[in-house]
């Protein structure tokens, strides 16, 4: 199936590992160009280079903290005109409301939270000039299945999941879609970190991290791939499917029903 994504620029952020990178990849795969966006210029390049030896398909780079306003009004400026918005950088940290200081909400928040809600402001506008647009926001279960050993990103996840229904019934009246993906645990780097969190707030102890982690009790007997994140991304910003907005989709496997 022709997902019609050829030639479309598509910026990802937080797109230099992980669920962003094989977002990014599962696009250029398509013949989309996109736009990679992190804190790490190193990093950035490899993930570059590395989708290029692949599909052949030149990969644009921008290295920016965007936790911070300045860093998002600086990358619209350098690629103001995107086809696809793939918010995706955040990483909210694990542990109760006693283990996380005020300073990291706002840290964790500034980059998540009012990152997504600040780049949608932005980008929307120039789609809605142009009447087309398609912004995706990979959120997280943990706004969903709540917990107290992730209150921080329960809280912050519920708000996106909140945002991204609000203005996904606002935009097609000017052809633009939002939408989301909720990804439960997925194989990654920063996953494990997470549960190393989770430990040290149960445990006492971040090493026990694997003991709070059954693979053999999870939907398919394992955790998610970053990979199947990134293709459901593409796919569902095939024009084929253009009457998805407004909401988020849960991709865990059914696992919170189980």
């Amino acid at each position: 199936m022709d997902l019609g994504l050829k030639d479309k620029t598509v910026l990802v952020t937080g797109g230099s590992r992980g669920i962003g990178y094989e977002t990014a990849l599962a696009f250029a795969r398509e013949e989309a160009r996109p736009v990679i966006a992190s804190r790490d210029e190193a990093s950035l390049a490899r993930a570059a280079d590395a989708i290029k030896a692949e599909t052949g398909v030149e990969v644009a780079t921008f290295a920016a903290d965007l936790a911070q306003d300045e860093a998002r009004l600086a990358l619209a400026e350098a690629h103001p005109e995107i086809d696809i918005l793939v918010n995706n950088a955040g990483a909210i940290p694990g542990g109760g409301l006693a283990d996380v200081s005020m300073r990291r909400w706002h840290e964790a928040w500034a980059l998540k939270v009012f990152g997504y809600i600040h780049l949608s402001q932005i980008y929307v506008q120039r789609m809605k000039q142009r009447q087309s647009g398609i912004i995706v926001n990979i959120i997280g279960m943990g706004g969903r299945a709540v917990r107290p050993d992730y209150i921080c990103g329960a809280a912050g996840n519920a708000a996106l999941i909140g945002f991204t229904n609000a203005l996904g019934a606002e935009t097609p009246a000017y052809g633009v879609r939002v939408f989301g993906i909720n990804p439960s645990p997925t194989l990654t780097d920063r996953v494990v970190g997470l549960y190393r969190s989770r430990a040290a707030s149960k445990f006492g102890d971040e090493e026990r991290w694997s003991e709070l982690l059954d693979q053999g009790l999870m939907p398919f007997g394992r955790l998610k791939k970053p990979e199947e994140v990134g293709a459901l991304a593409a796919m569902l910003c095939a024009p084929q499917v253009e009457y998805l907005s407004g909401t988020v989709i849960d991709m865990d496997g059914g696992g919170q029903w189980g």
